[in-house]
């Protein structure tokens, strides 16, 4: 599967309309159209900072997907007014699954539950990550191909692997890697990953 880390820079105390626009309106039409919701998160260290992953089976169905969803009806509607919370949605990292995300039951999630992401950045090709550190979620890392949808930026030129645990990552960071970015995310109501 094809992976979005999308995390959405806010404006200040929007972040909770934002999530129940989204919650209500984003998931099942999504998911209609071919995507994966795979996780909705609020950024326990950012409060104005809203995470969200989303999948696809292939860079074909990405493009596919996003021009419906984005062409389509419920974007035209509701689009407007997710687009008035944000200062910006362009930190976007494109990836593939090493360790698959997995999917749970819509609505089990328990707010106070907290996910992890590390994401270690290379400044080059990175080693096969064959040591999962206890509590691995999900190990992701970057998917190298053009970005076929340029209506929604990706950053290209990373080396990134990131990291889904239960707890923090305590092992050290691997020769090569430029910097270390740390998540504490906690699911919304409606996330299927928590």
């Amino acid at each position: 599967m094809i992976v979005e880390l999308r995390s959405y820079a806010l404006r200040p105390g929007r972040r909770d309309e934002l999530i129940a626009l989204f919650d209500r309106e984003f998931v099942e039409t999504q998911e209609e159209l071919g995507m994966a919701v795979l996780g909705q998160f609020r950024d326990l260290d950012r409060p104005d900072r809203f995470v969200w992953l989303r999948g696809f089976a292939g860079m074909r169905s990405r493009r596919a997907g996003l021009e419906a969803f984005y062409g389509g009806p419920v974007w035209a509607r509701h689009g407007p007014a997710a687009n008035a919370t944000m200062l910006d949605s362009d930190d976007v990292l494109l990836l593939r699954e090493i360790v698959p995300v997995p999917v749970s039951v819509r609505g089990g999630a328990d707010p106070a539950s907290t996910l992890h992401a590390t994401i270690w950045y290379f400044d080059g090709p990175f080693p096969d990550p064959s040591v999962r550190p206890a509590g691995t979620v999900a190990l992701l890392a970057t998917h190298h191909a053009a970005n076929d949808f340029p209506a929604l930026p990706v950053r290209e030129g990373e080396h990134a692997l990131v990291w889904l645990t239960r707890s923090p990552v305590e092992r050290e960071a691997p020769d090569g890697v430029t910097k270390t970015e740390r998540l504490r995310l906690a699911p919304t109501r409606r996330s299927s990953l928590y």
